[in-house]
């Protein structure tokens, strides 16, 4: 086994013997129980022998590489093709050699029959017995006849029945074994010849362990063919009752025998296996985890033959299987299952409850509650972190368990349940503790999943289970435990969805609770909207359409044709939780409900507890409702007025005021409900106040409206102001939480975005026509395109019905069809040729954009090249009033690099331009302004809808359908259907100058060249223009509440750019005198609280579907507010986005072996995808050009690249972690001119050996250093050698995300937002150089003082202005960039020397090279070695914050002890409470930061743990007991680190004791309590010099194991 990088053994001997797989079950020579008949188990048979063969043989792992080899050349695309003639001749000759040892066979196979039937002698009978054994191990089935086999049948049943030899015996069980192996109908011949009973008779007899072993495996491969004949001979009780005497090994063989059996169970004559239930159920307490699945797949199929018999399911109850199962479903119980059984256990449970009132009575008893409150609680996970628990459809595991909460309480309607359900209900009373504590663990979790976004499915066994426990609950019971849910809320944001069955369990809950507590609940029900809702089922025309918008909707008439949309492929509700109805009486069954049932209770409700003035608008409203109401009229009509009047400062005092006791109400003592919150419409008015009235605005409104972008950027401010500081005694708690708070809380409310599944666990594979010609892992849209009505222009394409890939997008789709489609000859030429050459290097199967950038192969790029191809960054014009505004944050805001796209003519251009995009999503044009023609050339419809070119089809007829019916399922309905898509040719616009053209006209506001900096934020000004999702109605209450939370989340961000804004305009304005206040410390709330649980647990269930192979598969709301708002998605959720969306397909997970994994999704060797991998052999000695080549040869293929050394045996994760990190660490040596830091007198970090390792010291992080423009070298440094280093480092840090690879490179956050394609200021500075930022945000105070001084006294004396500030000639600066002397900032011949009157330009100038022009052709060299990889634009779903986590991993590695205890794998010889193992983690839990990189980089190859720290490493890291050939203390640690394994040797601890003795025996006193006390004494210095010398041996290792990779 290498040391360090070498690749472990096959998993399956990590295992103990008693853990590992029966190899007897796999390969024909079964086995006995001495080791010369199991040769399986004879090798590696301990765990201690296993692994001294890892540490000692070379020779072993020597030949295992030489295989490796073989598998290399052949997994690596080394395929030798042969001639058709060879390959016929080598097929024939094979044929011919079967032919002739088939006929060999035959003629020993009648040999030794003849032998058998003639022998009497015993020793004779053991020869032929022999030789048939070895004819049946290797022959095939065609060498043996049916006749043969049947013939030897009665004679090896009878030499079984063997009474005195038993030799004889066990080589005709073995002959019985081997010949169902070989021939598979032999079963039946034995079974005829009573085969079964006399194997079942050596089994009872157990005589000889290896005979009775040997006729178990017999059993087992009869019981495949045979179950129902074995059932019927006691097959069962005969393994079973002697199964304690076996291995585990063979346990197992026993165990797969009655599973065998159990699958097959008749309906009728249950006593055959009922009487192995007792031996069943004791088998569940036994340690072996495949045993234990076994024998609970037994009593699965068990149960569900018994389950209609309540008699036979209390005598199940009767053996402790409630007690046992009961145990194994617990999260907290260590025996591991596989997802399928913990869920048939669940299944199990409920199949008892539903006929037995001892199960009932046995399960509350146990306190079943707080278990499923565990299971249950899995399902909304902190910000949507996947849960491997869960899996949609029908039968999953949260399924059961609501299936179980609802079958452990009582039916409502009396006439269901029959005397079971009585039963049920007098239990119930009789013990209303149990009752109690029942709906005190239940109950809020219940809510909890309703409320994180459940399907329907789910929401309608939740909302099944809170109203019978409501129904069935005291009313005191029911007062205390819904005093701490906010029941009334519940219920308000349940009566937002649409479907009927739901609603109708809303009344009934609210009806039932106004029974019992309406005195109670009257009031709340009012403040939460419960009665608003009630009115509006009602009364639809009159409803608010601020909370209820969707009951609009919704038709009481319970019209079976619009009840469900998804009738056709899922059950009705009514049925979905009842365990007595068959499947096909629950699809075909129609629906309980009645047509006019929720209309009834509506009104009842209505007519019995809801008064008349309660529904009035005027005075039914309460107290709050009416102060916020008040208060939203007055910001509105304050704004309105303020842009009629166009005098923006006027009114700032009364906005403030405003605001300001808005917040006192919000953050106040009295409660604010949710329902308050948005009826108020002070959402609106808040996000109408922030855009300045821009809000909802059209674009072409606000193309001349550029001077309000001043006043939105300092509403702003005074919102910041207010939020971010808790230094208001009026506010009680942080102003900004509080606010986000209630609008997640209304965003949960209203919000009704669809998910929509496919509800199946297999999809069909296709063929898709349209667009690409491709078979597809997915079906596909039967479309017929049709020409448009009056549409001449264009030739008909209606014959045929074609299918179409459904997740291209309409460019691809025109693509394809404009040639068929055209007229004009010349373009039907053209385009043909184009598409043609597309559908010869078509795309990823998995339509993503993925590959959008990779026209141009980096093969043919040369770097030389590099800095001529780059294109020249135009200097900002600082004169303009302000940049760029993006119109569109969802859009891409970071440019895109022309290098590696093909030069297009200008005439194909102009003809083809909307045929260049073949991605799954469609993108957005971004041309020059010159561009003549950048509009599609075909428009195509939908039932008479224009479809939206940035959907694809699938989500274009989803909207479509959406917009129809209530719940859509992707089901065989949808891929049935023929789509008419009616095609027309698009009208070209007029020539007009567009918009970002008309933006640089000589009449645009022009301003001084520091207005950028001054003045203006780019993100506040486009915000309000922007679109969230198409399908969004504009002025619906989810719009409002997700663009305050947007510009919340933009002022959380940006709080130290307004903050500092705000103070420079004090100092200014003479509010403050002093610089040093210019100092900003601004309190700000996490970016998880902007993440909505809600929404990201739709996401994630959206991703969890089958059908979701790439994001054009999934809803167009996920992939539009990805872009336009991610904040609201949890980190782990964006990064399977990522992940789908750059890469395709998402690698489904294997379920974990346990139940209670605690580990993150997100592992170290998480990579995109069933990707190839291919080997990669680096040079030690020359790193750099090593990844060089490798990118060269790589860097645009989907390919995972592992790395192995020259001259080293170690290959895999191990070296391929450490082969990226000696890659980061040469990126950040001094003296390649790439970062600030090498031109300043930092330090460079010390290893642990105290000597310098070359790498730069960067305290606030890596960022570029500037370059002029003018100049091509400096220092002795070529710019072309670093622009070459920048591409490199581009290409690196996209394989590395590619591959799921951690990097060493401390970038700043500037940098980041650099990649992220975010525009930096003058407030960025500060970030990765404080001392130059503080002195330009100081500059820029005094001139903001100057201005301000000037235009209160016009102009000034020098000697006034002078004895205001000091003397800025003082500070002897020129107009060159500080630290840089060769960079001059003018290009002017005169050097000039820096005065208060030229202070603003230097300020711009150095701003301008130092986050701008001076590093604009850097970042574009890395961006656009970074897009030949995957795009760039991928990235800006993450903040700067995350990048890093995602592309460095974890800052800090352990701060607790618990944590390695958790998440630390101890095995072969060691425990967690061993002593090496308790002073090792010691030791770890005491290095420094330094030591502790060091030890990753030991054990994993990487000195950074993945995103999710110790939980997400993947392998576990594991720590084993290393066997020394030597003394132990003599000995190193050692590691493979492709496995994470730590091989520690025991260390002795006689150490200890001898010390102690020996200093008693020198120090012997009289007193007891003097001994006692230097016992101790010499006791604790034995430990220390213990765990000293372990600290000694294991930093030894550390440092001098690094930098190679050999076999220990």
């Amino acid at each position: 086994m290498g040391n360090r990088g070498q690749k472990r053994a096959d998993t399956v001997d990590e295992l103990p013997a008693d853990k590992r797989a029966c190899s007897s079950l796999e390969s024909k020579p079964s086995s006995s129980n001495s080791s010369v008949q199991t040769p399986v188990n004879s090798t590696n048979s301990t765990p201690e022998a296993r692994d001294g063969d890892m540490d000692t043989s070379s020779s072993a792992s020597g030949s295992s590489r030489s295989e490796g080899e073989a598998e290399k050349d052949s997994a690596y695309g080394s395929c030798d093709s042969d001639g058709l003639g060879d390959s016929e001749h080598r097929q024939n000759s094979l044929r011919d050699y079967q032919r002739r040892r088939s006929f060999g066979d035959q003629g020993k196979f009648k040999r030794v029959l003849s032998s058998l039937g003639e022998e009497e002698d015993e020793s004779g009978i053991l020869v032929a017995l022999t030789e048939l054994c070895e004819l049946l191990s290797f022959c095939t089935d065609s060498s043996l006849s049916s006749l043969m086999a049947d013939s030897l049948s009665p004679i090896l049943v009878k030499l079984a029945r063997h009474e005195s030899n038993p030799d004889i015996m066990l080589l005709a069980s073995r002959a019985i074994t081997y010949l169902c192996d070989v021939h598979t109908r032999s079963s039946g011949f034995l079974i005829r010849h009573d085969a079964v009973p006399a194997l079942c008779e050596r089994l009872m007899a157990i005589e000889y362990l290896d005979v009775a072993e040997q006729c178990l495996q017999a059993l087992e491969k009869i019981s495949r063919e045979q179950p129902l004949a074995c059932l019927q001979s006691g097959t069962i009780m005969a393994v079973l009752n002697y199964i304690d005497f076996f291995s585990t090994s063979v346990q197992r063989v026993a165990l797969s025998t009655v599973v065998n059996i159990c699958k097959k169970l008749p309906s009728e004559c249950p006593s055959p296996f009922m009487e192995a239930v007792p031996i069943l159920c004791s088998l569940l307490q036994y340690e072996d985890g495949q045993l234990v699945e076994n024998v609970a797949t037994c009593l699965i199929k068990i149960a569900e033959r018994v389950c209609h018999s309540s008699d036979m399911l209390d005598q199940l109850c009767k053996y402790g299987l409630i007690h046992q199962a009961t145990h194994l479903i617990d999260l907290k119980s260590r025996t591991t299952l596989c997802q399928p059984i913990y869920t048939g256990l669940i299944g199990l449970l409920v199949k008892l409850v539903s006929g037995s009132i001892v199960a009932v009575r046995t399960l509350f008893e146990l306190n079943i509650s707080s278990i499923l409150k565990d299971i249950l609680s899995t399902y909304d996970l902190a910000h949507g972190m996947s849960s491997s628990n869960m899996v949609d459809g029908h039968c999953n595991q949260v399924h059961e368990v609501l299936k179980l909460l609802n079958e452990l309480l009582p039916a409502i309607a009396r006439d269901q349940g029959g005397q079971l359900a009585l039963d049920k209900e007098a239990f119930l009373v009789n013990h209303p503790d149990l009752l109690e504590k029942f709906g005190m663990d239940i109950l809020p979790v219940l809510i909890q999943v309703v409320n994180s976004g459940a399907n329907l499915y789910v929401c309608y066994g939740c909302l099944s289970v809170i109203n019978k426990f409501v129904y069935f609950s005291k009313s005191d019971i029911l007062l205390k435990l819904l005093e701490n849910t906010n029941i009334s809320s519940f219920l308000a944001g349940v009566f937002t969805r649409k479907d009927h069955h739901v609603l109708i369990l809303a009344l009934q809950i609210a009806d039932t609770i106004l029974q019992k507590l309406s005195d109670v609940f009257l009031n709340l029900f009012v403040k939460e909207g419960v009665f608003f809702a009630v009115d509006a089922l009602l009364t639809p025309e009159k409803c608010s359409q601020l909370m209820f918008p969707a009951f609009s909707g919704v038709q009481l008439s319970n019209d079976p044709s619009k009840k469900s949309a998804a009738r056709d492929v899922l059950r009705c509700f009514c049925y979905a939780f009842d365990t007595d109805q068959s499947p096909l009486a629950s699809v075909t069954g129609a629906c309980k409900l009645e047509n006019d049932s929720i209309d009834k209770l509506a009104k009842h409700i209505r007519t019995n507890y809801m008064s008349t003035e309660s529904l009035d608008p005027e005075k039914g409203l309460t107290v709050i409702l009416q102060k916020l109401k008040t208060l939203s009229a007055a910001l509105s009509d304050l704004v309105s007025l303020n842009m009629n009047n166009d005098s923006s400062t006027q009114h700032e005092e009364e906005f403030y005021y405003i605001l300001h006791q808005i917040m006192e109400l919000l953050n106040g003592r009295d409660t604010i409900s949710t329902f308050e919150f948005i009826e108020s419409g002070i959402v609106k008015s808040l996000v109408n106040y922030l855009s300045n009235g821009q809000y909802l605005r059209k674009k072409a409104e606000l193309t001349g409206a550029f001077s309000h972008h001043y006043f939105i950027e300092k509403r702003f401010e005074v919102f910041g102001i207010l939020h971010l500081s808790s230094s208001d005694p009026s506010l009680e708690n942080f102003p900004l939480s509080v606010l986000i708070q209630k609008l997640h809380s209304a965003l949960s409310s209203v919000e009704n975005f669809p998910v929509i599944l496919s509800h199946t666990s297999k999809i069909r594979s296709s063929y898709a026509t349209v667009p690409y010609g491709r078979c597809t892992s997915y079906p596909c849209l039967k479309v017929q395109f049709v020409r448009g009505e009056g549409e001449i222009s264009l030739c008909d394409f209606s014959e045929d019905v074609h299918m179409v890939d459904p997740f291209s997008s309409l460019d691809a789709v025109e693509g394809y069809l404009w040639p068929k489609v055209s007229t004009n000859k010349t373009e039907r030429i053209k385009s043909a040729t184009r598409a043609l050459g597309k559908m010869q290097c078509p795309p990823s199967q998995l339509p993503s954009d993925a590959g959008s950038t990779r026209d141009k192969s980096p093969d043919h790029m040369e770097f030389n090249s590099m800095s001529t191809d780059l294109p020249e960054m135009p200097k900002p014009n600082l004169t303009h009033s302000a940049p760029e505004v993006t119109a569109n944050l969802g859009q891409t805001t970071g440019e895109t690099s022309s290098l590696g796209k093909d030069h297009v003519d200008p005439a194909e251009e102009e003809q083809h331009a909307s045929l260049d995009d073949d991605d799954s999503m469609g993108r957005e044009y971004h041309g020059p302004c010159n561009n003549e023609d950048a509009s599609p050339k075909l428009l195509f419809y939908l039932e008479g809808k224009q479809l939206d070119r940035a959907l694809t089809l699938y989500q274009v007829i989803l909207q479509q359908q959406i917009e129809s019916e209530h719940e859509i399922i992707a089901g065989a309905k949808l891929w049935n259907q023929v789509y008419r898509v009616s095609y027309r040719r698009t009208v070209k616009p007029k020539q007009s100058l567009p918009q970002d053209c008309r933006h640089q006209t000589p009449h645009s506001f022009e301003l001084d060249k520091v207005a950028t900096h001054r003045k203006y934020t780019p993100i506040f000004s486009g915000m309000f223009v922007s679109e969230l999702a198409s399908d969004l109605e504009k002025s619906s209450p989810t719009n409002d509440i997700l663009f305050l939370l947007k510009s919340l989340e933009a002022l959380n961000r940006f709080r130290f750019h307004l903050m500092s804004r705000e103070r420079i305009y004090a100092f200014a304005e003479g509010r403050i005198d002093n610089l040093d206040n210019l100092q900003v410390a601004v309190s700000s709330v996490l970016q998880n609280e902007f993440v909505s649980s809600k929404l990201t647990e739709k996401l994630e269930q959206q991703m969890r579907d089958p059908l979701c192979v790439s994001i054009g598969g999934m809803p167009s709301w996920c992939s539009q507010l990805m872009v336009s708002c991610p904040f609201l998605f949890g980190f782990e959720a964006r990064c399977k986005y990522f992940r789908l969306a750059t890469f395709g397909e998402l690698q489904v997970q294997p379920h974990p072996s346990s139940q209670n994994n605690s580990g993150g999704p997100s592992g170290r060797r998480q990579s995109p995808g069933s990707l190839p991998r291919k080997k990669f052999l680096a040079c030690r000695n020359r790193i750099l050009e090593s990844a060089a080549e490798m990118m060269n040869l790589h860097a645009s293929q989907k390919v995972v690249l592992e790395v192995e050394y020259n001259e080293e045996v170690g290959t895999g994760l191990g070296p391929t972690l450490e082969f990226y990190t000696l890659v980061s660490h040469e990126f950040q040596k001094s003296g390649l001119g790439l970062w600030r830091e090498d031109h300043r007198l930092y330090t460079h970090k010390i290893n642990l050996q105290g000597e310098d390792s070359g790498v730069l010291m960067s305290p606030f992080g890596l960022f570029p250093c500037p370059w002029s423009s003018t100049g091509s070298t400096s220092s002795g440094l070529e710019f072309s050698e670093v622009i070459k280093k920048f591409v490199l480092l581009g290409q690196i840090v996209a394989k590395a995300l590619h591959d799921g690879r951690v990097l060493d490179l401390p970038f700043s956050k500037a940098f980041y937002k650099l990649i992220l394609g975010q525009e930096l200021t003058v407030y960025d500075i500060h970030s990765f150089d404080p001392g130059l930022g503080r002195a330009l945000i100081e500059f820029q105070a005094l001139v903001e003082r100057k201005r301000h001084l000037e235009s209160v006294c016009g102009e000034i004396s020098t000697f006034k202005f002078d004895s205001c500030f000091w003397n800025i000639e003082d500070l002897c600066l020129d107009f060159t960039l500080p630290g840089y002397p060769d960079y001059v900032l003018t290009s002017g011949p005169d050097s000039k020397m820096v005065n208060l009157t030229n202070l603003e330009e230097y300020v711009a100038l150095i701003v301008d090279a130092t986050v701008n022009v001076g590093i604009s052709r850097q970042v574009e060299a890395f961006k656009s070695g970074f897009n030949q990889v995957f795009p760039i634009k991928h990235l800006e779903v993450f903040t700067e914050e995350e990048l890093e986590r995602l592309l460095c991993g974890e800052r800090d590695f352990w701060t607790q002890s618990n944590e390695l205890l958790d998440h630390i794998k101890f095995d072969h010889g060691y425990t967690a409470s061993s002593p090496p193992i308790i002073n090792l983690l010691e030791i770890i839990r005491e290095f420094d930061h330094e030591q502790q990189r060091a030890f990753l980089q030991f054990v994993t190859g990487a000195p950074r743990l993945p995103p999710g720290g110790l939980a997400s490493l993947n392998p576990k890291l594991t720590i084993v007991r290393k066997h020394c050939s030597r003394w132990a203390d003599a000995d190193l640690p050692s590691v493979m680190t492709c496995a994470n394994y730590l091989k520690l040797p025991p260390y002795s601890s006689k150490v200890t004791p001898f010390l102690a003795f020996a200093c008693l025996a020198s120090f012997y006193y009289n007193f007891l309590f003097i001994k006692v006390k230097i016992f101790h004494f010499f006791f604790f210095w034995g430990c220390v010099v213990l765990q000293e010398m372990m600290k000694e041996k294991l930093l030894y290792a550390i440092t001098e194991g690094q930098g190679s990779f050999h076999l220990s």
